[in-house]
């Protein structure tokens, strides 16, 4: 049985698997801070060696000792600092592409995220979880600093020394009691701002059509009251960890002025000398910054252990769809028998190899439930009935050759950054036919780079009909033999409608290739050879458009509104 995947293990893969790079690393860097820990002890022993005598020849000796020291620290740090930075990018990157693959497999994961939250996970929490490779050798090095200027402290005096053996862990200790409290609050900021990217980003994508139903206004309100909540939780997080680090600040600065005091008093006595002082005192100023570290690394760590549970959730979460083995037996035809799910209550529907098929549905979420199943985003225990391609059932095709096979093309898809024919043709060859039936010809003769011309992320730089000509386009350019598509043309004026109602018929209306459009234009349905309507979920009248138009009122209503 498979071991679940959690945020510990994520972080414990992290580690191990960049192994050699951290230990390189984090020996350099403790190296570093080893250096560090001499300086104030070299500047205290030239006092005494040579400042005091008013020995010259020992002063450059130890000058030169002091150059070299200095040199040592700069490049322990500058190569270990080289290994730390090539694991963390390493890491992260292995973990983008984890997710990723985890998130566009063939099967699809349940889950609950949205995409712009899978986003966000891919992007934001992997690079968090990857710095935990930062903090490794930054504690590795506070505690070999904090080790090496106890010792100094012990053969200066036992007293100051005990101090800092004593006094360090007491401090860390008594923070650690907020760890737990900061990895809660620092979960629930990263969900809700995970939460609201992906509303956001939903509510961009659709603000055409929100605009054209007045929707507008309950979308802004509504990404208000979320935007509200992330940020209280973002401020809980940061009112948290501000408290801590003040805390942890303050701990140790009250440490290191202890010492220092403490000091200064066996001075004053004579129990130690002027450059055991100067010593004593720079240790404890340098004393602050490892102790400091050491306090608010779990803060650090709390932070990275949250977004290693949400990759780990990603990752540990179960396929969407059955493996599959079988391969489409027959002609590629469509079949849906008794088809039940959400407002579906028993669609009976048979689409023969070949035919053009218009749905229309009375009810929009007829159609988005029946295009959810078909598209592969709804597992097969959770409706009733069978959906049979080429005579198949669809769950016990392998999801590649089900891919192969049928292409649905969602109301709402997706540009990305690079050119139009790069959208388009999807790394296959251009198709002029597909490119004109799509009527993503004038969207390439619009701009004066034609093909080449750059489309922003999402297909911002463009109109909402132009992103839904060339997403057409480019699901015209696979010739599937099954094409399902859902309302391909509401973003496109009517006479552009027109011209892809042709162009589809002429390019997917003759041979093999089967079509269901799943739409209330009249312009595509007056193209099919044949009209399903749906009404209450199930089928309420079949026939073509025009005989639908002239026999079926509520036809009518719908389609010729």
């Amino acid at each position: 049985m498979t071991r679940p995947v959690t945020g510990r293990r994520v972080l414990w893969r992290a580690v191990t698997r960049n192994r050699r790079r951290l230990g390189a690393g984090t020996g350099l860097i403790s190296l570093h801070q080893v250096c560090e820990s001499l300086v104030p002890i070299l500047i205290g022993v030239i006092v005494d060696q040579a400042i005091g005598p008013g020995d010259g020849g020992a002063l450059l000796l130890w000058v030169a000792a002091m150059a070299a020291l200095f040199t040592a620290l700069t490049m322990c740090y500058r190569f270990g600092a080289r290994q730390l930075m090539i694991a963390i990018a390493d890491e992260a990157h292995t973990l983008r592409v984890e997710v990723a693959s985890k998130i566009l497999h063939p099967r699809g994961i349940r889950t609950d995220r949205r995409a712009g939250d899978l986003l966000t996970v891919a992007v934001n929490d992997t690079d968090n979880t990857s710095y935990l490779l930062d903090y490794v050798p930054r504690v590795a090095g506070a505690v070999t600093a904090t080790a090496v200027s106890a010792v100094a402290l012990l053969v200066i005096d036992v007293q100051l020394g005990l101090a800092v053996l004593i006094g360090t862990p007491v401090v860390l200790v008594a923070l650690q009691a907020a760890t737990p409290l900061i990895t809660r609050r620092v979960a629930e900021q990263q969900e809700l701002a995970g939460e609201a990217t992906s509303l956001a980003a939903n509510v961009v994508s659709g603000v055409r059509p929100l605009r054209g139903i007045g929707a507008e206004g309950a979308a802004a309100r509504r990404y208000d009251e979320v935007s509200r909540r992330s940020l209280r939780a973002a401020l809980r997080a940061a009112r948290t960890q501000g408290g801590y680090l003040s805390a942890s600040m303050s701990s140790g600065a009250l440490l290191a002025c202890g010492v220092a005091i403490l000091a200064g008093w066996f001075a004053l006595n004579g129990r130690i000398t002027v450059g055991e002082l100067i010593t004593v005192i720079g240790l404890a100023q340098f004393l602050m910054e490892p102790i400091g570290l050491l306090a608010v690394v779990p803060g650090w760590v709390a932070e990275a252990r949250a977004s290693a549970d949400r990759v780990a959730g990603v990752l540990d979460a179960e396929p969407l769809l059955p493996e599959g083995t079988e391969e489409v037996p027959g002609p590629s035809g469509l079949e849906l028998r008794t088809l039940r799910y959400g407002p579906l209550d028993g669609v009976d529907l048979r689409v023969r190899p070949g035919e053009f098929v218009g749905v229309v549905p009375h009810r929009a979420a007829d159609g988005e439930a029946l295009v959810k199943i078909l598209s592969g985003q709804v597992a097969p225990e959770e409706y009733e009935g069978g959906v049979l391609v080429g005579g198949a059932h669809l769950s016990r095709l392998a999801p590649a050759d089900a891919r192969r096979v049928m292409l649905v093309e969602p109301h709402l898809t997706d540009l990305f950054t690079g050119t139009v024919e790069e959208n388009v043709t999807a790394g296959g060859p251009l198709d002029e036919a597909a490119l004109e039936a799509s009527a993503a010809g004038q969207v390439v003769s619009a701009h004066p780079d034609g093909l080449a011309h750059l489309v922003a992320e999402r297909g911002a730089s463009l109109s909402g009909g132009q992103r839904q000509r060339l997403a057409l386009a480019r699901a015209l350019m696979a010739r599937p033999p099954i094409l399902v598509m859902h309302d391909p043309t509401t973003a496109v004026d009517a006479v552009t409608e027109h011209e892809i109602a042709r162009g589809l018929r002429a390019l997917r209306g003759t041979g093999e290739l089967t079509t269901v459009v799943v739409t209330s234009s009249p312009a595509l349905l007056a193209m099919t050879d044949r009209v399903v309507v749906l009404d209450g979920g199930r089928v309420a009248a079949e026939g073509t458009h025009a005989d639908l138009a002239v026999t079926d009122d509520d036809y009518n209503r719908a389609v010729l509104r």
